[in-house]
C-alpha cells in the first residue's frame, strides 16, 4: 500500500517568515515578476542593477476564492419610505451609468477600496528572475578537471552508518528473518513435545508413576523450549542496514569567457560607457551563474594586451584602431591556455566598427579559420548605429556561421534588450 508523505518546510527567513511560502509565491506570479523586473532595469543605471525593487501586483491577480454563507431562497423586504411602490410593481433600471464613475480603480461612493498589491523583491531575488532565462550557448561538459565534481550514487546497504542513513524497511526485514531462523528448530520441538505432552495426559495409565515422571520432564523441556525462544531478540544491531553511498567524478563544465573591448581614439566617452556597461551585465551574469569559469579581458587599439578587470573598466589608455590584433591575442591564449578539447571558449567584443581598412578583411579571416572553429559561441556588438568597413565584415559570417551572433546597440536603455537576446537559452523565443 502506497504511503503519501508531505514535506513542510519550516525554514525561517531573518524576518521570521517562511521562507518555503515566499518562493511558491515567487513561483505562482513568475510572469508579473519578469515584466516588473525588465521595465525596472530600462530605467536603471548599471551600477544600480543589483539593487532590489519593488513590485506591484493587481489585486484581482492575487485574489484567492474564499467560500461565505449566502442568504438563500425568496425574502420580503419592507423598506422604510418607500411611498410610491406596492409588492409586485416592476421598477424599471435607472438610465446612463447608474450613477458609476468612469475610472478604472477600485474606488467606491462610501470611500472603501483595496490598493494593488506591493512586496519588495530582494537583491538576489532581482538578479536571480533579471538572469533566470539566460544561459551560456552550447555549454558542454569535458573531461574530468583537476579539482572533479563529485556525485553521490546509491550502493546497496551496509551495516555501519550514520542514523540518518538508516533503512528501516531492510533492518526490519533481516530482523524478521533472523528471528523466523533462529527460531525454525525450536518451534519444530516444541509442537511435537506439545503433541507428545498431550498423548501422555490421555493414557490409561497416566496415574502410573513411570508416566507422570516422563510428563513432568516433557513439561520442563516445553518450558525451557519457550524461555529459549523469548530470549530471541526483536531487534539486534547485526540486524541494522544503513544506506550506502559512493561519490564518483563526473565531468564538469569548465568555460572560459574573453571580452574584447576596443578603447581606440573613434571610441568616445559614451561609446566607451556602452561597451563597458555590456560588459559589466556579461561579467554579472557569468559570475552569479557559473561557479568555474575563467575571465579573459582583452582592451586593444593598434595593439592588444590581457589586462585585469581593474584596467579593463577604469584605465584610460587610448590610440589608433587595429581590430584583428586583439583576435590574434585571443587565438594565442586559447592555443597556450585554454585547448578546446577540454575548455568551453566563448567570446565577446565590442566595438564601434570604425577599422584601419584593410585590417577588416583579416578579421573576418581570423574568425572564420581560428577563432569560431574552436569556440562554443561569439558575439559581436556595435555600440554605433552607422555600419562601418568592421561590421560590413563580419555581416559576412551572419547566418553561415551557427556559432556567431552580431548586434548594434546605439543607446544605454538597448543594451539590456541586446544582451538577453544573445545569451537567452535555447529553446526560449521571447
Amino acid at each position: 500500500m502506497a504511503i503519501l508523505q508531505q514535506i513542510i518546510d519550516r525554514r525561517l527567513s531573518g524576518k521570521n517568515k517562511s521562507i518555503g511560502n515566499r518562493e511558491r509565491f515567487l513561483r505562482r506570479y513568475k510572469g508579473q515578476i519578469q515584466e516588473a523586473v525588465r521595465r525596472a532595469v530600462s530605467g536603471r543605471n548599471i551600477r544600480e542593477l543589483e539593487q532590489g525593487e519593488d513590485v506591484t501586483l493587481p489585486r484581482h491577480d492575487v485574489s484567492e476564492p474564499v467560500f461565505g454563507h449566502a442568504r438563500g431562497g425568496d425574502r420580503e423586504y419592507v423598506h422604510p419610505g418607500n411611498q410610491e411602490y406596492l409588492k409586485g410593481d416592476r421598477i424599471k433600471r435607472p438610465e446612463g451609468g447608474g450613477g458609476g464613475g468612469s475610472g478604472s480603480g477600485e474606488a467606491s461612493d462610501s470611500g472603501e477600496g483595496e490598493d494593488d498589491f506591493v512586496f519588495r523583491l530582494t537583491r538576489e531575488e532581482f538578479m536571480r528572475v533579471f538572469f533566470d532565462d539566460l544561459a551560456l550557448p552550447h555549454l558542454i561538459r569535458t573531461q574530468i578537471a583537476d579539482v572533479p565534481e563529485w556525485k553521490s550514487h546509491r550502493a546497496g546497504f551496509t551495516s555501519d552508518g550514520s542514523p540518518n542513513n538508516l533503512h528501516v524497511v531492510r533492518s526490519m526485514r533481516g530482523a524478521l528473518a533472523r528471528r523466523i531462523a533462529l527460531g525454525g528448530e525450536p518451534r519444530k520441538e516444541l509442537k511435537r513435545l506439545e503433541a507428545h505432552l498431550e498423548q501422555l495426559k490421555q493414557h490409561p495409565q497416566a496415574a502410573q508413576a513411570l508416566i507422570q515422571n516422563e510428563i513432568r520432564e516433557t513439561e520442563e523441556r516445553i518450558e525451557e523450549l519457550r524461555r529459549t525462544m523469548r530470549h530471541v531478540p526483536y531487534i539486534d544491531p547485526i540486524d541494522l542496514r544503513y544506506r550506502n553511498r559512493v561519490k564518483t567524478p563526473v565531468p564538469s563544465a569548465k568555460a572560459v569567457m574573453f571580452c574584447l573591448m576596443d578603447v581606440s581614439g573613434s571610441m568616445d566617452e559614451a561609446r566607451k560607457d556602452m561597451a563597458k556597461r555590456f560588459f559589466m551585465l556579461l561579467y554579472m551574469f557569468l559570475t552569479r551563474h557559473y561557479e568555474k569559469i575563467d575571465l579573459v579581458f582583452l582592451r586593444h587599439h593598434t595593439q592588444a594586451q590581457e589586462v585585469t578587470e581593474e584596467e579593463f573598466f577604469h584605465a584610460t589608455e587610448t590610440g589608433g584602431t587595429v581590430v584583428s590584433s586583439a583576435l590574434v591575442l585571443m587565438d594565442e591564449i586559447i592555443k597556450a591556455r585554454y585547448p578546446s578539447g577540454e575548455w568551453n571558449v566563448y567570446g565577446a567584443q565590442a566595438s564601434d566598427g570604425d577599422n584601419w581598412h584593410q585590417d577588416s578583411g583579416r578579421c573576418r579571416e581570423l574568425l572564420v579559420d581560428n577563432i569560431l572553429p574552436v569556440v562554443r559561441y561569439y558575439a559581436y556588438v556595435q555600440v554605433a548605429e552607422t555600419e562601418q568597413n568592421l561590421w560590413q565584415e563580419y555581416q559576412q559570417l551572419e547566418g553561415v556561421q551557427p556559432n556567431f551572433a552580431m548586434r548594434k546597440v546605439s543607446d544605454a536603455q538597448d543594451i539590456y534588450p541586446v544582451f538577453r537576446d544573445l545569451f537567452k537559452k535555447e529553446g526560449v523565443t521571447s
